[in-house]
């Protein structure tokens, strides 16, 4: 090393740089961890317990999430209602991707269009409400 070597940006100390051949992450990433998708696959398939119609009943998160949803969709809250059409629509269509399976009716479509339609007027006369007053 020469003498005038100057330690400073993008110059590091000689005896604190990778050594040549070896690895800067010589462990690697751990075994056994794992990623989002499974993370997060199995948060949703642990088991809690929900009150329902006056009885405990123990259940996934995953199916307690979708009991929220579509009781709110019942009860006319639209955001619910259009995740829930598009939830259902998106499952169909991978169904279809993945089975062949035959396309919506022509009259299926135009009810869900219909639907869709009604969802979106709704949503859109609420939002105006809220912003008029």
């Amino acid at each position: 090393m020469p003498v005038d070597y100057k330690v400073g940006y993008k110059k590091p100390p000689t005896h604190t740089r990778f050594k040549k051949g070896l690895s800067g992450n010589p462990n690697g990433r751990p075994k056994g961890t794992k990623n989002l998708k499974t993370e997060l696959m199995e948060e949703l398939q642990e088991l809690i317990l929900v009150t329902e119609g006056g009885s405990r009943r123990t259940v996934s998160k995953q199916r307690a999430m979708l009991k929220s949803l579509t009781a709110k969709a019942v009860q006319g809250d639209a955001r619910a209602a259009t995740i829930l059409v598009n939830l259902v629509l998106r499952l169909i269509q991978q169904d279809e991707d993945t089975d062949g399976a035959d396309d919506l009716s022509e009259e299926d479509l135009t009810i869900l269009e219909h639907y869709e339609m009604r969802l979106r007027r709704r949503a859109h006369a609420k939002k105006e409400k809220t912003n008029g007053n």
